[in-house]
């Protein structure tokens, strides 16, 4: 008698489909959030052509007095230019932390794919709405202040809904790598705002703006159409972690030693079904005290502070840095061959020749360094179950490379491009890992008992947090940078440690779990 050979449960069709569901979310998830960040990158990128070197251009067409900024576009061509620019900044960035912590509320009660691809078209409607500015001739501070206040009250749409459709879809297994990887939307986009912008920053910057809208627009509209909520929507089970579980199921110690990376109840498991489901009584949406209660939420809402903080610091100001400093290197080197010391020094900077296409350019290796370093962090803290020591031990080691990178990153190309991969990495990886995995382990906390109803919630408080520190970093620097990049760099070298000192309890509370794992092993502590 033939013996029937077995499928396996890979290969059933409730989990093909599922998976073709998840690999779907995750696609346009990524999408939707890369058109996010390549909309607000340009602005970054514009800067530098705002308020060029204009002596460099030749002498003034128009014969005026200022022969300096005759090139520059009004009202940023006066000597607080770099004020004006950190408005710029500030005017979008506070919006959106403002709106960060109301965003998650209306996530929880909207439909998600309404929310998002209204959000996103919005986006697109004001990130337009700058680079007409240029088209327009419009040289008013208050257009372009309203047009960012607009453009980050509405950007707010964007995180809460793309993690808590992640969140939906994904458990807690391998959650750190597969949102490590997931999360180089964040340095995808602004690569790819920095390399469109770069095009047309010297010809018409107002495209700069203007083709990224229409991408954002156009993505928009596909998530509209195509992006799935929630597995249950498709006659899927959800995962594990959104299963409601009783006391007498399962209690919170078994909780807690359950959810290392290689244990069974921490992987995901999605599954399709024709078979109808049973209803269930919909869990409230917690509030936003409810969230603060979680266990982390504060720690880590607050060491994202400091950690968006130095990372924006370089979105919107590290072009422009390389740059001026470029520049101001240059000029040291033709004074020191006008004193025929040339012969006796090295090159100082292969920078002093960048444009501000070329320094956008340059830009985009932090950006590459932040994919890196995401991936990392998230494989590392999946295999250690340390969210909270992997990001502290990449901030300490960020602290010195941030010193170094601003004493010799311009000596040369290969030291810049080096330092600046190193220094994404270690700048991005905990931002990326604590808006990713941790917002998602803590919206699915075993201490909400099921309730997957705090994803968005939980992901815009902290994300909220940041995003203040996101607001202030540009803001500082361009208050600080009249006085010396060397003082942008101290405060962010600060920023950094503080970022690191404010998770200690959650590290300390890791490394006595693996003590106690470890002494439980050899025996040396009863059960």
């Amino acid at each position: 008698i033939p013996v029937p050979i077995p499928v396996p449960p890979t290969l059933t069709p409730p989990l093909a489909s599922s998976r073709r569901y998840r690999g779907l979310t995750l696609v346009l998830t990524f999408l939707c959030y890369t058109s996010y960040h390549l909309s607000r990158k340009p602005i970054s990128i514009v800067k530098s052509q705002l308020h060029p070197n204009c002596s460099a251009l030749g002498p003034n067409p128009h014969n005026d007095s200022n022969s300096s900024t005759w090139c520059s576009w009004a009202p940023f061509d006066g000597d607080n230019y770099k004020e004006l620019f950190g408005a710029l900044d500030n005017a979008f960035l506070v919006a959106y932390a403002i709106g960060m912590f109301i965003s998650g509320i209306f996530g929880e009660r909207l439909p998600l794919r309404y929310y998002l691809s209204g959000g996103m078209v919005l986006s697109g409607l004001f990130t337009a709405l700058f680079g007409l500015g240029y088209f327009w001739d419009i040289h008013v501070l208050w257009y372009f202040i309203v047009v960012q206040v607009c453009n980050g009250l509405v950007q707010t749409t964007g995180w809460p809904s793309v993690v808590a459709c992640i969140g939906n879809w994904f458990g807690k297994g391998k959650r750190g790598l597969i949102m490590g990887i997931w999360n180089s939307h964040t340095s995808v986009g602004n690569i790819l705002g920095s390399l469109i912008a770069g095009v047309w920053v010297s010809s018409a910057w107002g495209l700069s703006f203007i083709v990224p809208s229409i991408i954002i627009i156009t993505m928009g509209i596909i998530c509209f159409f195509f992006l799935v909520e929630y597995p249950e929507d498709v006659g899927c089970s959800p995962p594990l972690h959104h299963v409601r579980v009783t006391s007498s199921e399962k209690d919170p110690e078994a909780v807690t030693s359950n959810e290392g990376p290689l244990s069974v109840s921490s992987q995901s498991s999605v599954d399709c079904s024709n078979s109808p489901k049973e209803p269930t009584e919909e869990p409230e949406a917690i509030s936003f005290l409810g969230a603060l209660r979680i266990p982390g939420v504060v720690e880590f809402s607050l060491c994202l502070l400091f950690a968006k903080l130095v990372s924006y610091t370089f979105l919107y100001w590290l072009p422009l840095y390389i740059v001026n400093v470029g520049e101001f290197l240059g000029t040291v080197r033709r004074e020191r061959a006008w004193q025929g010391e040339h012969l006796l020094t090295p090159p100082l900077s292969l920078a002093a020749h960048f444009g501000a296409k070329e320094a956008g350019d340059l830009s985009t290796l932090f950006d590459v360094g932040g994919i890196l370093g995401g991936i990392f962090a998230g494989l590392i803290s999946d295999y250690t179950g340390g969210r909270a020591t992997t990001c502290c031990v990449m901030l300490v080691i960020a602290a010195p490379m941030l010193f170094l990178y601003n004493h010799i990153g311009q000596n040369g190309i290969g030291t810049s491009i080096a330092m600046l991969i190193v220094c994404g990495a270690l700048v991005n990886g905990p931002y990326a890992l604590i808006t990713t995995a941790v917002s998602a382990d803590l919206g699915t906390h075993e201490s909400l008992k099921g309730n997957a109803k705090a994803l968005s919630t939980v992901t815009a408080i902290i994300d909220g947090t940041g995003s203040i520190g996101a607001a202030l970093g540009p803001l500082l620097a361009g208050l600080i940078s009249p006085t010396g990049w060397n003082n942008v760099f101290y405060m962010l070298i600060a920023a950094d440690v503080l970022a690191c000192l404010l998770l200690a309890r959650v590290v300390v509370k890791e490394v006595r779990g693996w003590c106690g794992c470890i002494a439980r092993k050899r025996g040396y502590v009863r059960t």
